[in-house]
């Protein structure tokens, strides 16, 4: 999607320090950080929410980023949160997973 800022990061048409890279999805900061570490895991295919998923192995593949994530940045306790939709917290209509830890 061409206004999408997460598909614009992916592109390198908005800066970002991409942190985690596989062939399914990325990672990086949160720019308004919820903990003191605060990760977005987003996949490259534009995605606009966990209701629009057609292929669940992609869910898994991004789990399976999520512990190789965490042992990167030395996470060993944190929470995950999908938010679906506006009204529940989703601020960018692209698929991600928080990863939050203190």
């Amino acid at each position: 999607m061409s206004d999408c800022i997460f598909c614009k990061i992916l592109k390198g048409e908005i800066p970002s320090k991409i942190i985690y890279q596989d062939d399914y999805c990325f990672a990086i900061n949160d720019i308004n950080p919820k903990a003191k570490k605060h990760i977005l895991v987003i996949p490259k295919e534009h995605i606009e929410s966990l209701n629009e998923v057609k292929d669940f192995s992609l869910i898994s593949k991004m789990f399976e980023a999520i512990k190789k994530i965490n042992s990167q940045e030395n996470i060993t306790h944190f929470r995950t949160q999908i938010n679906t939709g506006s009204q529940a917290g989703q601020e960018v209509m692209h698929l991600h997973i928080h990863i939050l830890a203190n």
